[in-house]
C-alpha cells in the first residue's frame, strides 16, 4: 500500500480521460494497487485486494442511520425505528441475507428465462424500425433494457419514458461525493421521490389484483411469515430500475463499441450471433458499466498485509481491477475471442449482483440481433460519454449499416 495524492486520483476521472480511462488506471494500479488517499480513505484497484474487499466480511456497509422525521426527505422509507431503510446492496448480514432471500424468491430465474421471446422480439422491432444511420443508444440500448424492466414490473406503456427519465436521474447521482458533478443531487432527489409516490400506488393496485408481473410477485413474496415492508418493497423497486436499465444500456453500448472499434466490426459475433455470450463476457471484463462500488471496514483489519482501521471507507476501482494481468494476458486489448476468464464486472461475494443472469440475456440477445439485421454496422461519427463515473457508458453512439 502507498499514499497517493487525492487529486491525483481525482485526474483518473477527468473528462478527457473518459473516452479510455484504462491507461491511466494501469498507471496508477501499478504504483498503487492500494493507496491511502485521505485519512481513512483506500482506492483499491489490484485484481486481488478488489476481489478480498468484495469478499471478506470485514468489509461491509455503515449501519443505518436514524433520521429525525424533521430531517426526513418527503416520501423516505424509514423503518419503525426511524432507520433509512436501504436496499439489500447497501446491507450487512443479517439485514442482507434476510432482504435478498425475499427479493430471490420472487426473482427467480424461471422467470428470467421466460423473458427470452419477449426480449428477442422487442430487440427485433426497435432494429427493424431504426433507419440506416442512427444513434444506438436511442434506438437500441436505452430502449431494450427499459422496456425489459417496465414489463417485469408491469408498468403500464404509457409511463415507461417518465420511467426511463427517473432512472437516469437517480443513476447520475450514484458516484462517491467527491467525484458528483455539482447539480446532480437536487434531480435525483426529486426523481427518487417520484419514483417511489408512483409506486406506492402501483404496488396497492397490485395488492387488490395481482398479476404475473415481478411486482405482485415481490408484493406477495413471503418466507417463513417474513414479508417486504412498503419501504423495502419500494427501496428494492429502485434497485431493481437502476440496476436493471441504466447498466444494461451502459453494457450494450459499450460493448457495441468495443466491436465497431476493433478491425472486424461485429463479425466476431458470428453470421448468427453464435459466439454472442464469449464476447459479451469479454464486454464485462474490458468496459465494466460498473466502475467503481465502495465498502467500509467493519472492523480493524489488514489489506495486502497493512492495516486498514476500522470505519475506513474504500473504493474499489472495478475498472482498474479487470485490466489487471491477474485477470489474463494483455488485458487493456479487447479480444472478442478471449476465452472467458475473471472478472468484477457483477462484484463478488454476498453481494455479487442478483440481476446478472437478466443482464447477461438482454445484452446477449442485443449483440445477437444485432449481427443477425445490421452485419454491416459501423462508427458513423465519434460517440460521447455521459458524464459519471461510477456507471460507464454513452450518451450516444452514431452508427451507420454500411448500405
Amino acid at each position: 500500500m502507498t499514499s497517493a495524492d487525492s487529486q491525483e486520483f481525482l485526474a483518473l476521472f477527468g473528462a478527457e480521460r473518459r473516452p479510455d480511462p484504462y491507461p491511466h488506471y494501469r498507471s496508477w494500479r501499478e504504483r498503487h494497487p492500494v493507496a491511502a488517499v485521505a485519512e481513512r480513505m483506500f482506492v483499491v484497484s489490484g485484481f486481488a485486494e478488489a476481489t478480498q474487499v468484495l469478499r471478506e466480511p470485514a468489509f461491509g456497509h455503515p449501519e443505518p442511520e436514524y433520521l429525525d422525521p424533521a430531517d426526513r426527505l418527503p416520501d423516505q422509507p424509514v423503518d419503525e425505528a426511524g432507520r433509512v431503510v436501504r436496499g439489500f446492496l447497501s446491507l450487512n448480514p443479517p439485514d442482507h441475507t434476510r432482504l435478498r432471500r425475499l427479493v430471490a424468491k420472487a426473482f427467480t430465474p424461471r422467470m428470467v428465462e421466460q423473458l427470452t421471446p419477449r426480449i428477442e422480439e422487442i430487440a427485433a422491432e426497435l432494429l427493424d424500425r431504426a433507419p440506416v444511420e442512427c444513434d444506438l443508444m436511442t434506438s437500441l440500448a436505452k430502449p431494450l433494457p427499459v422496456e425489459v424492466i417496465a414489463e417485469l414490473l408491469g408498468v403500464p406503456l404509457d409511463d415507461r419514458e417518465r420511467f426511463a427519465e427517473w432512472s437516469h436521474a437517480m443513476a447520475r447521482a450514484l458516484d462517491p461525493p467527491l467525484l458528483q458533478h455539482p447539480g446532480t443531487a437536487e434531480p435525483a432527489i426529486k426523481a427518487r421521490q417520484s419514483f417511489v409516490a408512483y409506486f406506492r400506488v402501483l404496488a396497492a393496485e397490485r395488492r387488490r389484483e395481482p398479476g404475473e408481473d415481478l411486482l405482485s410477485a415481490l408484493v406477495a413474496v413471503s418466507d417463513a411469515g417474513d414479508v417486504l415492508s412498503e419501504g423495502e418493497l419500494l427501496v428494492t423497486l429502485t434497485l431493481l430500475l437502476i440496476a436493471g436499465h441504466e447498466t444494461t444500456t451502459n453494457l450494450i453500448g459499450n460493448g457495441v463499441l468495443a466491436l465497431l472499434s476493433g478491425p472486424e466490426g461485429l463479425k466476431p459475433l458470428g453470421t448468427e450471433g453464435e459466439n454472442a455470450a464469449r464476447v459479451l463476457e469479454e464486454v464485462l471484463r474490458y468496459d465494466s458499466p460498473v466502475q467503481l462500488t465502495a465498502r467500509t471496514a467493519l472492523r480493524d483489519t489488514t489489506l495486502a498485509g497493512l492495516e486498514v482501521p476500522e470505519n475506513s471507507q474504500l473504493i474499489v476501482l472495478i475498472g482498474a481491477a479487470n485490466h489487471d494481468p491477474a485477470t489474463g494476458p494483455s488485458p487493456d486489448r479487447f479480444d472478442p475471442a478471449r476465452e472467458p476468464g475473471r472478472h468484477l464486472a457483477f462484484g463478488q461475494g454476498i453481494h455479487f449482483c442478483l440481476g446478472a443472469p437478466l443482464a447477461r440475456l438482454e445484452a446477449r440477445i442485443a449483440f445477437r440481433e444485432l449481427a443477425r439485421r445490421r452485419p454491416d454496422l459501423s462508427l458513423a461519427a465519434d460517440p460521447a460519454w455521459n458524464p459519471t463515473t461510477t456507471l460507464r457508458g454513452l450518451s450516444t453512439l452514431p452508427v451507420t449499416n454500411g448500405s
